[in-house]
């Protein structure tokens, strides 16, 4: 089996940044799978290079990169919304805790990784009011204890008239899909009477 070879440190700066760019939601573990050194040598390589941890990186986009959620409060919104641009897309990020799981399995119940995708298809909406009119999902696997859940969400057509909006959100764990959903989001703009829940 031949041996790998450790990248130079500056062009192990440059894959390390250019990966945080593509994916600003990997953890050390994840990047020291990809370039193959230890966790200490990540944390090194972040302070040289002035990147916070993907806690303070969160924090950092959900206080500087989305519009104001209309249709619910923010705190209703399951997970951390990072990203919003209403009527377009949007980014969530869910942490799975002890209180998400079965206790015997320690795999996450599916009403929490549903409820993220299903409140971020709702937030998504420019409107007072929006709520789901049906949704058709797919859990692709489990998803277990301490696991981070990054849903994106996407406005695929809005029809006006009708007050309707369709809504595909992918959920993630790292670069695994682990559920996709397709949402009808009523907007209460040309609905006289709206009925269903979100």
């Amino acid at each position: 089996m031949p041996l790998i070879e450790r990248l130079p440190k500056k062009q192990r700066h440059q894959q390390l940044l250019k990966i945080i760019e593509d994916n600003p939601f990997v953890t050390d573990r994840e990047l020291t799978r990809e370039l193959k050194v230890s966790i200490q040598t990540i944390r090194l390589d972040r302070m040289e290079l002035g990147i916070p941890e993907l806690r303070e990186r969160m924090k950092q986009m959900a206080e500087h990169s989305y519009d104001q959620v209309r249709s619910l409060p923010l705190d209703e919104v399951i997970g951390d919304v990072v990203d919003l641009q209403l009527d377009k897309s949007g980014i969530s990020i869910f942490e799975i805790r002890e209180e998400h799981v079965f206790s015997r399995t320690h795999i996450a119940r599916g009403h929490y990784v549903f409820a993220q995708a299903n409140s971020l298809a709702v937030a998504l909406i420019n409107d007072e009011i929006a709520l789901t009119a049906s949704a058709d999902i797919r859990f692709l696997r489990q998803v277990h204890l301490g696991e981070k859940c990054i849903a994106k969400a996407y406005v695929r057509s809005m029809n006006g008239h009708k007050g309707k909006a369709k809504v595909e959100v992918f959920t993630y764990v790292g670069e695994e899909m682990v559920f996709q959903g397709n949402f009808v989001i009523y907007r209460s703009t040309g609905e006289d009477h709206i009925e269903g829940g979100m």
